[in-house]
């Protein structure tokens, strides 16, 4: 095959209708608009407009909202952590920060907010973690491994607890 003779398969490209191009088109005179009418003239936008009657998306109640201070965080477990310190992808002697995380292809896309790490697997190597949150088991096995966490979160900031 050469680059000359490649071409798109049989009906993948269709012709667009010519709309109102004569009655012989199939599509001509009104185009496929009907006949008289508000929506056969130009200039309509009537999407919920139901004849008069009260529109169903006003008939229906508003429940919930959209948080306009949530946060964009990036959750990632321990064991997956774990796993990229045995792949030699994660220095465990420099601190985890979202830079190191996304570095070590832990995480895939650079959160806007940061990082919480979650608690589900096992960690065996002392990391010192600087993000945005941390579940409590998540503390707990980080501290048990020999760690510390370093919480740079909206409720405050700090060092939670340190091993000493």
């Amino acid at each position: 095959m050469k680059l000359n003779e490649i071409r798109d398969n049989e009906g993948a490209l269709k012709q667009r209708m010519r709309v109102g191009r004569g009655i012989g088109s199939g599509k001509g005179k009104t185009g496929g608009r009907g006949v008289k009418g508000q929506t056969s003239r130009a200039g309509v936008a009537i999407k919920g407009f139901e004849g008069g009657q009260m529109p169903l998306y006003r008939r229906l109640p508003k429940r919930g909202f959209n948080n306009l201070f949530a946060k964009d965080l990036n959750e990632v477990n321990l064991g997956r952590i774990q796993q990229a310190v045995e792949a030699g992808k994660l220095d465990a002697k420099g601190a985890v920060t979202i830079e190191a995380l996304v570095a070590a292809g832990v995480i895939t896309r650079q959160a806007k907010d940061g990082v919480k790490i979650l608690g589900a697997g096992e960690l065996k190597t002392k990391l010192a973690f600087e993000v945005y949150g941390a579940s409590k088991s998540a503390v707990a096995a980080i501290e048990k491994a020999g760690g510390s966490v370093k919480i740079s979160g909206c409720r405050f900031t700090g060092v939670i607890r340190t091993p000493t």
